[in-house]
Formats: C-alpha cells, structure tokens, sequence
C-alpha cells in the first residue's frame, strides 16, 4: 500500500498496534552548521544560506517524546521507517482544520540519514494526506537547523512564514522558526 523499500530492507510503513515501537525511535544528534536567513521582499519569502566556520558548527539533540499509538491516531496518524523489523525513523502527522496537515516531528537514525528515508515517509504522507482531504503538508523548522530546512526546500517546500518571537527570554534567544508548506 505504501513506498516500495528504498533499499533492500529498508520500508515506509504506516505505524500501527503491530509495529508501534517505531513511536520510540531516539532523539539523535544533528550538526547546527548555519543558518536559513529568510526575509520577506515586496511580498515574497527569500532566503540567504549562511555556513558557520568548521570550528563554529554545534550538535543539538532535541528532547525525547513520548508518543502513544492511541494519541497519535486521535490527532493524525505517523508513519515508521524500518531496516527489516527495525525502526529507523518516524514521522509523526497531526491533523488540522485548515488546508494543511501538520508534519509535527521527523526524524531518521544518525547511520540512516542520506539514505531517502526522509523523502520516502513524505511522499507517503502526501498520499495519505490527499486521501483525507488536504490540499498540502506544512512544518516548522528553526532557521539554525540549516540541514532541515534545505531537507524542506530541496524536497519542494516552499517559506510561507517566519516567527521571529518564539524562542524570546528563553535559552534558545535569537532563533526563529520557518514555516514550510508543501501545496499539492
């Protein structure tokens, strides 16, 4: 019903009761290697892309979740990458009131990324998303998580929001989330 393995073992599959340990899949690393700078221009979204030196470049982790299969299909539904019977990756998908589907969390295993597994859980979900109704996909991605937001761009996400307030008087002051919606 689903993508076809990207590799050999490797599978997108809707998450369900079977296969829910996928909602597990660990937080991991990632490098902070610049920055989407993204402004708005007679009423168009442009972006510079600024790498930080080699010696500048951080690792974040972001806090682990704790998904239960039973909240997740009462707000949406996710979708598991596997390697055999393996989790390796998850996308979690929370329905919304407006035109677009709500890409809450994505997240593929450090040795797994670069592998399409990333854009193989999308475009599953741009099936399923279609199927109910949508007219598009959005997400929201910090603008020093520069991998993510080229992930976006690259995949044909289009900036369609910048809020620059969200992370004041807090420790992440001076980030800013992007918005990225995908139309269909």
């Amino acid at each position: 019903m689903f993508q076809k393995g990207v590799g050999a073992t490797l599978k997108v599959e809707i998450i369900t009761a079977s296969n829910q340990a996928a909602l597990r899949v660990k937080n991991e690393p990632f490098p902070l290697v610049g920055k989407l700078d993204v402004v708005r221009l007679q009423n168009q979204w442009a972006y510079n892309i600024m790498f930080c030196p080699a010696a500048q470049v951080r690792w974040q982790t972001f806090p682990q979740e704790k998904y239960q299969l039973d909240e997740v299909v009462a707000q949406g539904f996710a979708l598991g990458a596997f390697d055999g019977q393996k989790p390796v990756g998850l996308g979690i998908f929370v329905k919304q009131r407006s035109r677009f589907l709500y890409l809450a969390d994505l997240k593929i295993n450090g040795s797994y990324r670069g592998k399409g597994l990333g854009k193989q859980i999308l475009t599953s979900s741009l099936l399923l998303a279609q199927k109910l109704g949508y007219g598009g996909i959005y997400t929201i991605a910090q603008d020093n998580n520069l991998n993510a937001c080229l992930f976006y761009l690259n995949f044909g996400f289009e900036i369609g929001g910048l809020n620059t307030r969200t992370y004041d008087h807090s420790a992440q002051a001076g980030k800013s989330d992007v918005y990225f919606y995908f139309e269909f």
